[in-house]
């Protein structure tokens, strides 16, 4: 299953993206995590961060790629506790490329305090690269990706 937690996207440039993910109780993965004090759990937090890194990726790329996903996560601090009613805003600065992808400095804050922190290195490529015969569902993929990027970027877009 895939979650989408990107809720919403504040400010993006080549260098940098500003993204919210908004808590809610309704979210499955709280149920377990934990019953009697639910919070989001961290390996949710840093798939937000890769999310995030993952739209500046698309976005710096014009979208040549099906995937972004996380390859490697150095540095991780957890701080603070993410709760249903929170918002945790996701700050993510590209570091530097590499062969495969990225690397980025990436904060999630709850109210300016810190939630997570680390570096995280992305690969980005077409599934095609390694089977040629899924070539069609790179390109499902890459067009999925930018009608949701449409729906994100509504609220940054100048006149709407």
């Amino acid at each position: 299953m895939k979650f989408h937690l990107i809720d919403k996207i504040c400010e993006i440039s080549p260098q940098r993206i500003v993204a919210v993910k908004n808590v809610s109780l309704a979210e499955e993965y709280l149920a377990d995590h934990f019953p009697t004090f639910p919070v989001l759990p961290g390996v949710m937090m840093l798939e937000a961060l890769t999310q995030a890194a993952g739209w500046l990726l698309h976005i710096n790329h014009r979208f040549s790629k099906s995937m972004a996903v996380l390859k490697e996560a150095r540095n991780l601090r957890y701080g603070n506790f993410v709760s249903p009613g929170n918002n945790l805003r996701l700050e993510v600065e590209h570091f530097k490329d590499t062969p495969s992808g990225a690397i980025f400095k990436a904060t999630g804050l709850i109210d300016d305090q810190q939630a997570l922190t680390g570096r995280i290195e992305l690969a980005y490529f077409n599934l095609s690269d390694k089977q040629p015969e899924l070539a069609g569902t790179d390109r499902r993929l890459i067009d999925y990706h930018k009608r949701r990027w449409e729906i994100l970027t509504l609220q940054i877009r100048p006149g709407i």
